[in-house]
């Protein structure tokens, strides 16, 4: 070769996508139906800014920011029990799922609280156009807190006889794709509905 050395270099590391891809299929269709809802909810606000802002003027900023802050260290939970059980720090891993939960009932009850407040004041979906909206989104978005909750819950479950591990994390990759899918539409959620004015 002439004196001339040949530089071998590594391939790259094969791409991969985290967690299970029927979890991804369901994450979009959610984004989706989200998406449609917040535009839907854009275009009546837009028709009827008055009525939108009297109604905001009745939201406090306490609880949602709070509920915010919730939903975002869950998300760090799920992070780190995703590198824990990578390392092979199952003790850790299961602390970190458990803090998500934790985090996760935390957000529940203060929604619940937020909820039972405007259902004492005698609002309901029939009261008008931004509390149809506040209602349906909120509710909706809880349920996909639980259906959260249960998804970690049956993880954390499972990582007790040391499922996971180096090479072996797509169930807690699933449960992590979800969770962050909950927070980013509450961040959305909470911008649109609680904070735009």
């Amino acid at each position: 070769m002439n004196g001339q050395s040949l530089e071998l270099t590594a391939a790259p590391p094969a791409r991969h996508i985290p967690g299970d891809l029927a979890m991804w299929c369901f994450i979009l269709a959610e984004l989706a139906v989200f998406g449609v809802f917040f535009l839907v909810y854009g275009v009546y606000r837009r028709q009827q800014p008055a009525l939108f802002a009297e109604g905001q003027s009745h939201l406090a900023l306490l609880l949602p920011t709070l509920n915010t802050l919730l939903l975002i260290a869950g998300s760090a939970c799920m992070v780190a029990a995703v590198k824990r059980f990578a390392l092979d720090r199952q003790a850790a891993a299961r602390r970190a799922l458990l803090l998500a939960m934790v985090f996760g009932s935390g957000f529940l009850l203060c929604k619940l609280y937020e909820l039972a407040g405007k259902f004492m004041a005698g609002i309901s979906l029939s009261s008008n156009d931004f509390w149809m909206f506040y209602l349906s989104l909120t509710v909706f978005h809880f349920l996909h807190v639980v259906l959260g909750m249960v998804i970690v819950a049956a993880v954390w479950w499972m990582a007790r006889d040391g499922r996971y591990g180096p090479g072996r994390l797509d169930g807690v990759e699933t449960a992590a794709a979800y969770w962050h899918m909950v927070d980013l539409v509450w961040l959305v959620l909470f911008a649109l509905v609680y904070v735009a004015r």
